[in-house]
C-alpha cells in the first residue's frame, strides 16, 4: 500500500512559477517511480512527467518540456514538480501517482494505466 498527498497548488499570475509536493507514506519510497498528471476542465489526463524510484532518470511530457522539473528526495519521501513559466494552459488538477514496476522508464509511463496509486490532487489556477 501507498498513500500519497499532494500539496503546493493555489492561484499564481501568468509567468510566475510554483513547487508542488508529493508525499508518500506506506511502502518503501525508493521502491518505486513517481509520476505527475495533470487534468485540466473538460480535458483528458495528462502526463506532465516521471522520476524514476532512484532519481536518476526522469522524463516529461511535450507541453512541459523545458519549463517542468521534477524531482525527489527519497530521505524525506517526498517527490516534486517545480513548475516555471506557468501560462493559464498550465490551469488544472495536479496528481502525483506511484508504479510499483522497477522496468526502467519508459514511454509507457506516460500512461496512468502504469500507476497502481494515487493523490487527491491539488490545484493550480493560473490567471493571465
Amino acid at each position: 500500500q501507498v498513500q500519497l498527498v499532494e500539496s503546493g497548488g493555489g492561484s499564481i499570475e501568468a509567468g510566475g512559477s510554483v513547487r508542488l509536493s508529493c508525499v508518500a507514506s506506506g511502502r518503501a519510497f525508493n521502491t518505486y517511480h513517481i509520476g505527475w498528471f495533470r487534468r485540466a476542465p473538460g480535458a483528458e489526463r495528462e502526463f506532465v512527467g516521471v522520476v524514476s524510484y532512484s532519481g536518476a532518470t526522469t522524463t516529461y511530457g511535450d507541453s512541459v518540456k523545458g519549463r517542468f522539473t521534477i524531482s525527489r528526495d527519497n530521505a524525506k519521501n517526498t517527490a516534486y514538480l517545480q513548475m516555471y513559466s506557468l501560462t493559464p494552459e498550465d490551469t488544472a488538477v495536479y496528481y502525483c501517482a506511484a508504479a510499483l514496476s522497477f522496468s526502467p522508464i519508459s514511454r509507457k509511463h506516460s500512461y496512468p494505466r502504469e500507476y497502481d496509486y494515487w493523490g487527491q490532487g491539488t490545484q493550480v489556477s493560473v490567471s493571465s
